[in-house]
């Protein structure tokens, strides 16, 4: 049996569905499972609840071969760490008490950095404490996603241009969900491997986010810009959707830390996933901007 948190997530439905190509078991941990696609219900056991509630984990863990652990964001939570390590410590202990043999996590690249990192080092803390679980662990360790563009429709579609943080001629490294999906099914179905290790899971471009910019307008047929945002300005934009003081810090240490190169060590080593930037932008951003412009 595996069991999938975050169903309903970028990940996990990738996930789920790769599974029951396989014509795997699969329980899934679900907060609404009216989110689930009824073909994917007809085919899971599914718990209700959140999995950082014991009683929860206590139901969905009894003879579990395999967990797959993902931490759902929480902008409300006093700090990226405390709510990071509060789901961790639930699913190691859980872990233990049920001798669930092999666990995958999704964390970050950049394991090590010397400096805080806000919510990349409240990943870092919960591979920490998902290790005392006494399981075989893989802490999947990703760069930017390609997916967060997707937060970006409306400005890529409506003034052709994104804005991220980081220097304009500078390599970014990307990775897409569905080779996230991808690497974590292939180790929750094959059980061989042993230990606890960070995986790096990086795509195969080496593209600046200028770089980025062009492919995206070749794709489109339309100019498209990158515009650089300053630490200020990228707060500010936090605050203006309700971001609070905390949840500001954390993510502004995150990018600051991607802008000096936090992924970089973990990018000189990773073996390169299949999706190439060109041919996400092919298949999953411009249908998203074409149904948006509809």
């Amino acid at each position: 049996m595996i069991v999938v948190t975050t169903p309903t997530g970028q990940i996990g439905s990738q996930l789920v569905r790769q599974l029951l190509e396989q014509d795997k078991e699969v329980r899934v941990i679900v907060r609404d499972a009216s989110r689930l696609d009824d073909s994917v219900r007809e085919r899971v056991e599914t718990v209700s609840g959140s999995h950082d509630d014991p009683a929860v984990l206590d139901e969905a863990l009894p003879g579990t071969d395999a967990l797959f652990w993902l931490v759902p964001p929480d902008p409300q939570a006093p700090s990226a760490e405390a709510h990071y390590l509060r789901f961790a410590r639930a699913g190691a202990a859980a872990v233990a008490r049920h001798g669930v043999g092999h666990l995958v996590g999704v964390s970050s690249a950049g394991h090590g950095w010397p400096s805080p990192a806000g919510v990349l080092s409240a990943a870092f803390a919960m591979d920490a404490e998902l290790g005392t679980s006494g399981a075989a662990y893989r802490a999947l360790s990703m760069p930017f996603y390609m997916e967060n563009l997707l937060r970006q429709l409306d400005a890529i579609g409506g003034q052709g241009a994104f804005s991220l943080t980081c220097a304009g001629d500078l390599p970014l490294a990307t990775t897409a969900t569905r080779d996230i999906a991808g690497t974590a099914a292939g180790l929750l179905t094959d059980l061989s491997w042993t230990g606890q290790e960070n995986l790096p899971v990086f795509g195969p471009d080496r593209l600046t986010p200028e770089g980025m910019a062009e492919v995206i307008g070749q794709e489109l047929g339309r100019p498209i810009a990158y515009r650089r945002l300053s630490s200020d300005d990228f707060a500010s934009l936090l605050r203006s959707r309700g971001a609070g003081d905390q949840a500001v810090k954390d993510m502004t240490e995150a990018f600051t830390a991607q802008d000096h190169g936090i992924y970089d060590t973990d990018w000189a080593i990773a073996r390169p996933t299949p999706t190439d930037f060109r041919s996400w932008c092919r298949e999953v951003l411009k249908p998203a901007v074409d149904a948006r412009d509809s």
